[in-house]
Formats: C-alpha cells, structure tokens, sequence
C-alpha cells in the first residue's frame, strides 16, 4: 500500500503481531460486543432512513410528476429541491457518522488496541 512505512533500516519490523488467539479471545470479549452494538445502533437506522429517503425521491419523480414539477418560486421546483436535499443528507449523516465514531467508538477501539499491543 502507498501509505505503508518502510521497515526500519536492519531488516526488521518493530512491531509485533498480537496472536491469532489474541484476535479471536477479543472478538469474543463483551467488550467488543459492546463497540459493535454501538456501531449498529448508530449506523443501521441512519441507512435504513437514508435509503428510504433516496427511495421516496425517486419514486415521487416516478410518480408524482405533478408535485415534483410543482414551482416553489422561479425556476425553482420541488424535484430540485429534493436533489439538493439529498446531498445535503448525505453530507449530514457523514458527518453525524464522524462525530459519532470520534466520540464514541475510537476510544473504545483505541482502549482494545492498547490492551492487545501490551499483551503482545
């Protein structure tokens, strides 16, 4: 990968792989279990809405050519403001994402991390 770091000079890699045994005895943790119920929770409602949003755009401009060619003020119609509104959903849930990860789940990832590299 592009962004990988050189192995430092001598040949060797300083870091050391935790084992796999490591790895499977972490996923099993309630701890884990905890982080990933806290990913689900936060992003399966907001893909579920998003979808059904997206879905709802498209089938009034299916269907609904009257209301979505309705003119809001000038050239301006609802159809258009229903695709701009996507974007703008788009880049709201992106960023609720961001702040939800930051806050939420990179610390408790970061506490897994640092247990497994001291054990290793």
């Amino acid at each position: 990968m592009a962004t990988d770091v050189p192995p430092p000079p001598g040949g060797t890699d300083a870091r050391v792989q935790p084992p796999t045994e490591q790895f499977v005895a972490v996923q099993a943790s309630e701890e884990f279990a905890e982080l990933r119920r806290t990913h689900r929770r936060f992003a399966f409602p907001l893909t579920v809405a998003f979808i059904a949003w997206y879905l709802l755009y498209v089938l009034l401009s299916n269907y609904a050519g009257g209301f979505m060619g309705h003119k809001l003020f000038g050239n301006i119609n609802v159809a258009l403001v229903f695709g701009l509104a996507q974007f703008l959903t788009t880049f709201l849930i992106a960023w609720l994402y961001s702040r939800h990860a930051a806050t939420e789940l990179d610390p408790r990832a970061e506490a897994i991390k640092s247990r497994m590299e001291a054990d290793a």
